[in-house]
């Protein structure tokens, strides 16, 4: 059984505690989610560590017989040990957290100075930004410039190209001409004319316009050249020239072919006329063989023409020129009208 005064001291003790107890109860309200992180940062087993820590509760494990109430002084030594080592704890923490304050408002000035040197840096970027991009405009500038410079540098060199071969073809055209080499001219000139329509943007310019008549009047002596080389190998009066026909006028054929294409009509017209005189003068109005019931020594006539045509002139004419077909075309025009003013002749 205890003795009053061992009482007395328990009951002071335990009016001290609850006082305590509701002391830090009002200090300590935290909410539930703070109470759940402050124990998932800190784990602890021990009571007073609860949320629902109960100060009637702990004295009574701590004191659960009137027996155990003789090592009171030893526990209550142990609590105030306890509370000292709290004390301290908290100082530090107070101490560490004022120094925090301290390196923190240190920290964000650092950190806004950091913020306006970053800001800087991209003031500067951005100002090379800038300034590199006006620099690729003024590079892609002057590359278009110096494209524009290469391409008209490349016009320049073949229209001077152009311009050589075009005064260069000229002369030899003219020297041929004299010398009467149409082979060599046939090829040529179809050059030059090719090579004269580059430059019919340019004909203001005199020397061009000069180049340019110098052409067409090679082109028109070539043409009563060449009329004049064929009447003199075919004339309109009188026989036709023995032989076959010659290398010059086969390639005046080929020259025809690129001049006026009224050369090569009346080159087709002389030749099928003096072909044909002949026949005009066999078969007159007034010879027997001149009618109908003879008119199988016409056919005849044309076979052998056709034939010696053929043998003699078949080379010296282009293929499309189909001078055959022509020649046969012109005697069915020539018999009809033969044989229209031989009834006309009749009938009078």
């Amino acid at each position: 059984m205890s003795c009053p005064a061992a009482r007395k001291r328990r009951g002071a003790m335990e009016e001290d505690e609850l006082e305590l107890t509701a002391g830090l109860e009002a200090a300590l309200e935290l909410g539930p989610a703070v109470q759940a992180a402050i124990e998932q940062v800190f784990p602890s087993q021990d009571p007073l560590d609860r949320a629902d820590f109960n100060a009637v509760e702990y004295i009574n494990t701590l004191f659960p017989t009137e027996q155990s109430l003789a090592n009171i002084d030893e526990v209550v030594n142990k609590i105030r040990l306890k509370i000292r080592k709290l004390d301290d704890n908290i100082r530090t923490v107070v101490r560490g957290q004022t120094n925090v304050g301290q390196d923190g408002r240190q920290a964000l000035e650092e950190a806004q100075k950091a913020i306006q040197q970053l800001f800087g840096k991209i003031k500067d970027i951005k100002d090379k930004a800038e300034k590199s991009e006006q620099m690729v405009k003024e590079i892609t500038r002057d590359i278009k410039q110096l494209d524009h410079a290469k391409r008209h540098l490349t016009t320049s060199i073949t229209t001077l190209n152009h311009l050589h071969m075009l005064a260069g073809g000229v002369d030899s055209l003219e020297a041929m001409t004299r010398r009467r080499q149409y082979g060599e001219v046939a090829n040529l000139l179809q050059g030059v004319v090719n090579v004269l329509e580059h430059f019919n943007k340019y004909m203001g310019i005199p020397q061009i316009r000069q180049l340019s008549e110098r052409v067409k009047a090679a082109q028109n002596e070539l043409g009563q050249q060449i009329l004049a080389d064929f009447e003199e190998a075919f004339p309109s009066q009188g026989t036709k020239r023995p032989g076959g026909p010659s290398n010059v006028l086969r390639d005046a054929c080929l020259v025809a072919n690129v001049l006026d294409p009224r050369i090569k009509q009346e080159i087709i017209k002389k030749f099928i006329k003096q072909h044909l005189s002949e026949y005009l003068v066999l078969f007159q109005e007034n010879q027997d063989v001149a009618w109908l019931d003879k008119i199988d020594r016409r056919y005849a006539w044309i076979k052998r023409q056709l034939v010696d045509y053929e043998e003699k002139y078949g080379r010296m004419f282009p293929q499309e020129w189909c001078m055959t077909e022509r020649i046969a075309v012109e005697f069915c025009h020539v018999t009809r009208a033969c044989q229209d003013n031989a009834y006309k002749s009749k009938g009078n």
